[in-house]
């Protein structure tokens, strides 16, 4: 094989723009062939392409090597186990299911699948900030970790945006509102740069801003097996918002805001200071360094490359879809031990968390308004 027929499954604001980068070749070694939909409008958006309405019959036509599923949540799995099951290659939005016990299920139907690639659109791990970050933990310059933060309440949504889609914000359609639209991605990058947290307590809010049944406000508290603690903010109520990400470590402090990583160094291990000095109000000395970063192409259509690139000449992964269970399994628990209300440990029972979810799918009332908008620039929403 020297070039891999993509077929896209779900072509409304992400999914389309997938198939705009790839329509304009943006990505070598693949061809766009079809396009599936339920929507005959979002269909008619392409040309020189087959079209379905159905994923399965777009998964046997034969017209695909791989498939790049963006289509609700849910429909995650389910798509993506066919395909497996048909032999394609998977590259799946995030998340990459709603819940452990259905990522559990993908990724067993993957390694069921002889030689495929499954990769995730994780493309915030394509960031040259967040790979320097990961290179100076991977180093141990900030020694070992014992605080982490990050307020990301810059996801500022209004009401129009959740009313622009029925499965939009609802238990059933969604599985949960910003730990499972937005949040994907930083909870990926937490996970990935400052490890799984084996404790999580959560206080989420839902529709504490919007006309929602499902949360738009989380605050948590993480324990990892360090005995570090970590915090963990959200909202796509605030504005101006915030985005900062703190790590604190042995040898001082990491701060990203703003796009810019700022590192307090000490001199010295803090623990061995502690130990050491003979004066009751003395400081490890430090400096401050603002760590420089080299520009770098990111996005998705990188982490699409990576896939194809993969599937060609086995170029290692950028984000393994393996790996999404991870930041599922956190928002999980946020959401778990908020239902709850107390502690809840990783690894979370799946069983427990999918029964409680399929109750209040079962019990909602709320009714779903939903109105028509013209199609808006997805970038918007990661600028």
């Amino acid at each position: 094989m020297d070039t891999v027929r993509i077929g896209i499954i779900g072509v409304g604001g992400m999914g389309s723009s997938h198939g705009s980068y790839l329509e304009k070749g943006e990505v070598e070694g693949c061809k766009l062939t079809a396009i599936c939909d339920i929507d005959p409008a979002r269909l008619a958006l392409f040309e020189g392409v087959q079209k379905f309405s159905d994923s399965k019959e777009l998964i046997r036509s034969g017209a695909c090597d791989a498939v790049l599923i963006a289509t609700p949540h849910y429909d995650h799995t389910t798509i993506g186990i066919d395909a497996f099951e048909q032999g394609l290659h998977v590259l799946v939005e995030k998340p990459i299911s709603v819940h452990k016990a259905d990522c559990e299920r993908l990724i067993a139907a993957y390694r069921k699948a002889k030689d495929r690639v499954f990769s995730a659109m994780f493309q915030q791990r394509t960031k040259p900030v967040f790979k320097r970050i990961k290179r100076l933990l991977e180093r141990g310059e900030l020694g070992e970790i014992r605080r982490t933060n990050w307020a990301v309440t810059a996801w500022f949504r209004t009401q129009a945006y959740y009313d622009s889609g029925g499965w939009r914000a609802t238990w059933k359609g969604e599985g949960g509102g910003v730990l499972l639209n937005q949040c994907p991605h930083n909870l990926d990058m937490f996970q990935w740069l400052c490890g799984v947290p084996s404790r999580v307590t959560a206080t989420c809010q839902f529709g504490r801003y919007h006309t929602i049944e499902v949360e738009d406000d989380v605050t948590a508290v993480f324990q990892y097996p360090n005995g570090a603690t970590g915090v963990f903010i959200a909202s796509t109520g605030e504005a101006p918002g915030t985005d900062r990400l703190e790590i604190v470590g042995d040898r001082g402090r990491l701060v990203l805001e703003h796009g810019k990583i700022a590192f307090a160094r000490t001199e010295v291990s803090v623990a061995e200071f502690t130990r050491t000095s003979p004066e009751g109000f003395g400081k490890p000395d430090f400096w401050n360094v603002e760590v420089p970063v080299k520009d770098a192409p990111q996005g998705h259509s990188v982490v699409t490359q990576n896939f194809v690139n993969a599937i060609l000449k086995g170029e290692p992964l950028i984000a393994p879809a393996e790996e999404g269970i991870h930041s599922v399994e956190i928002a999980n628990a946020m959401l778990f031990s908020a239902m709850l209300g107390q502690p809840v440990d990783i690894p979370l029972d799946g069983a427990a968390y999918e029964a409680e979810l399929n109750k209040r799918i079962a019990e909602s009332t709320f009714e779903k308004k939903v109105v028509a908008k013209a199609d808006e620039d997805m970038n918007a929403s990661f600028r």
